[in-house]
C-alpha cells in the first residue's frame, strides 16, 4: 500500500498542503470529492486484498503473486488499483477545489498507462502465458465491463 499511499496521498498533500481553494471548493463538489475519495480507498483495499488472498502475494515486484489475480473487481477491469488511485486524486481535487490535482491525475494516468503497456503486460504474458492472454482478451484495461468476465474453464 506504500506506492498508492504516496501517489494518492503524499503527492497531493505536497502539491496542495490539503488547503482548500475557497473560491472553487463548493459544497456539492466537495461532497462528490469525498465520495470519490472514499470509494477509491475502498477499491484500493479490495484490490490489495485480492492480491494477498487470491494471488498469494502482493502487487509489489519484490513479492509478486504466485497466481494470476482475476477475481473480484478484476473481473470487470484489469487495472482497478491504478484507477482507484486516480479516483482518490480526482476526489481530492474536487474536495479541495484544486485544479492542480486534475493535472496531476492526468499525468499519473499517462505514466501508469505507459508502465502497464511497456512493462506489466509483457511481464504477465511471460509469467502466466495463455491464462493472462485470455484474461487480457476478455477484460478491458481501463474501461470497466458492465458484466463480470467469466474465464473459460472447459479447457
Amino acid at each position: 500500500m506504500l506506492a498508492p499511499g504516496v501517489m494518492g496521498g503524499l503527492v497531493p498533500w505536497l502539491l496542495t498542503g490539503w488547503e482548500p481553494n475557497d473560491e472553487l471548493a463548493v459544497w456539492p463538489l466537495q461532497v462528490l470529492g469525498l465520495v470519490l475519495t472514499v470509494a477509491g480507498v475502498g477499491v484500493l483495499l479490495h484490490a490489495f486484498a485480492r492480491f494477498v488472498v487470491e494471488g498469494i502475494g502482493t502487487p509489489a515486484p519484490v513479492a509478486p503473486t504466485e497466481r494470476l489475480v482475476v477475481g473480484g473487481l478484476y473481473r470487470y477491469v484489469r487495472n482497478p488499483m491504478y484507477l482507484a488511485v486516480a479516483t482518490v486524486i480526482l476526489g481530492q481535487a474536487l474536495l479541495l477545489g484544486r485544479p492542480v490535482l486534475v493535472a496531476y491525475a492526468a499525468a499519473f494516468m499517462a505514466v501508469v498507462a505507459a508502465f502497464v503497456r511497456l512493462y506489466e503486460e509483457p511481464t504477465l504474458v511471460r509469467e502466466f502465458g495463455a491464462e493472462y492472454s485470455a484474461y487480457r482478451a476478455g477484460v478491458p484495461a481501463w474501461r470497466p465491463r458492465l458484466h463480470p468476465w467469466e474465464p473459460d474453464r472447459t479447457k
